[in-house]
């Protein structure tokens, strides 16, 4: 007698198990081969703080001495080297203050100058296309938000179908009948209504470390908005003070050019009175048309510097308004450098190349998760039926599906894998370029921190400089007119006191972009 052996559970589980470790060793198998990347070389570390002695100190008069001092008072002493400003910049370690947090608003206090920075904010077109910038971002990341969620369409269509007699669905649509009595209907019409969903299972957090990446892209770029802002403001003030120092060098022109008119006339007065010869009145004519012609060439300058603002400002040329006040005697805020540790806080720049940084981390993350399978998911559910009155008619006319789909790569892993190590060399750029970020804001930093200091101290030398070349014009002056000093010596100083009339405004106005360039290294400007 025969019996039918059933296999027992045990047996049946192992037959079930089998298959399922075979495919799932299959589709593991390509992520057992991912190449092994490449790892960033060690940047230099940053110090501790900001700090730096000046390496040479000019033999120099801190004040004019008397004649008694002449050629004892030099910059030999520590405290000397203060009192011209050649001091040493170093923060202590519980010190937090920080020039970067103070408001562009309040670093300046020129009302004209903040009008059209106030301005610049709303005309200036690179802000402009930086805000698209920013919102192409934001797209960007809303649709890998949605990518993580399923995918759900909803449809209808209606057609009909007519086959032939002598085809598969002809011959078997010949034979079957709707009901008994009633034939499928010829033309053979079809109602749909259905709705689909398709949703990839984020298993190895493919698609959300996607759009954590272009989350903090979108972050990085409006960090790249606020160091535009920095720059604008810094290029605005910058422009605003050579506008004034060119104003400043008109004024000494002019003064200029009246001094040696007055000369020019003495010197006629000379020759007229046999005391003097033509060439005397030559060279004064000369030095009156040489700065004569100088001022058309500063007027032109005044022309470029203001269109320059007018153009950060968005609008077409037009004249800038600008205070009257005295140059040399404007001052602005302190600065104070705080931490090192600080950049990475305040300057934007930094800010953004670090969320650069983690966005390429997760982007490789993101290629090394196509290695492995993505499980996909796709269901349907709707009506469907030859005609429009039974459409809706449940369950008859009711249709749906479910159906998930496990997938690997096996044979084309070579693009996966150039993808994989494209995305470690971005990661790697993007580490260098971190480095260099930082690199490059300290030394900005101290670079014009040193300028700020070195310029002032030079300022109030060019100071003394000048008084004493002052001095000197009024004795040539007097001399010539009582006949006891040539007209070249009376030439000289006036032309050496005119040229360090220029260039202490010139240094001036370099000490005061010293220091708006280094508010803006420190990160201010930014709100």
């Amino acid at each position: 007698m025969n019996h039918l052996v059933r296999p027992s559970k045990a047996k049946s589980r192992a037959r079930t198990l089998l298959p399922t470790l075979i495919a799932g060793l299959a589709l593991s198998a390509p992520s057992c081969r991912i190449p092994e990347l490449e790892g960033p070389l060690q940047g230099p570390s940053m110090p501790s703080s900001f700090s730096w002695f000046k390496r040479s100190v000019p033999d120099v008069p801190v004040v004019p001495p008397s004649p008694e001092e002449a050629g004892t008072a030099t910059l030999n002493e520590a405290s000397d080297i203060e009192q011209v400003g050649y001091t040493r910049l170093e923060m202590a370690a519980d010190t937090y203050e920080n020039s970067a947090l103070i408001s562009w608003r309040d670093f300046f206090d020129d009302p004209n100058l903040l009008c059209l920075i106030e301005e610049a904010m709303v005309g200036n077109q690179e802000l402009r296309i930086l805000n698209q910038d920013i919102q192409i971002a934001y797209n960007e990341v809303s649709a890998r938000r949605g990518a993580i969620l399923p995918f759900f369409t909803l449809g209808a269509g209606a057609g009909v179908d007519k086959p032939g007699l002598f085809t598969r669905e002809g011959a078997v649509e010949s034979q079957l009948d709707v009901k008994p009595g009633v034939a499928f209907p010829e033309p053979l019409p079809n109602f749909l209504v259905a709705a689909n969903i398709s949703w990839e299972i984020d298993i190895w957090r493919k698609l959300r470390n996607a759009r954590d990446a272009a989350t903090l892209r979108y972050l990085g770029t409006c960090d790249g908005q606020a160091y535009m802002v920095t720059r604008l403001v810094s290029e605005v003030a910058e422009k605003y003070y050579e506008l004034m120092s060119l104003d400043n060098q008109m004024q000494i022109l002019d003064k200029t050019i009246e001094i040696q008119e007055q000369s020019l006339e003495l010197a006629k007065a000379r020759k007229a009175a046999g005391r003097d010869t033509e060439l005397a009145v030559q060279r004064f004519q000369a030095e009156v048309r040489k700065n004569q012609s100088e001022k058309l060439i500063i007027l032109q300058q005044i022309v470029e510097a203001e269109n320059r603002i007018n153009f950060l400002l968005g609008r077409y040329p037009q004249p800038v308004m600008r205070s009257t006040s005295s140059f040399l005697d404007l001052n602005l805020q302190p600065l104070c450098a705080g931490l090192p540790g600080q950049i990475m806080q305040n300057r934007p720049d930094v800010r953004q190349a670090e969320k650069e940084l983690s966005a390429a981390g997760l982007d490789v993350k993101v290629a090394r998760a196509r290695f492995y399978p993505s499980l996909i998911v796709n269901a349907g559910v709707g009506y469907n039926a030859f005609n429009a009155k039974y459409l809706f008619s449940t369950p008859d006319s009711l249709i749906y599906n479910v159906a998930g789909d496990l997938v690997a790569p096996v044979i084309n892993r070579s693009a996966i894998q150039a993808d994989y190590l494209t995305a470690n060399a971005q990661q790697l750029q993007c580490v260098y370029n971190y480095q260099q970020v930082i690199l490059n804001a300290y030394t900005e930093i101290v670079n014009r921190l040193s300028k700020v200091e070195n310029y002032q101290a030079s300022i109030e030398i060019k100071k003394q400089q000048l008084a004493a070349l002052e001095a000197s014009v009024d004795s040539a002056t007097k001399l010539f007119q009582n006949a006891r000093a040539e007209y070249v010596e009376v030439l000289l100083a006036q032309r050496d006191m005119m040229e360090a009339r220029m260039v202490l405004i010139e240094t001036k106005q370099q000490q005061l972009a010293a220091a708006i360039t280094a508010y803006q290294a420190l990160g201010g400007g930014s709100f």
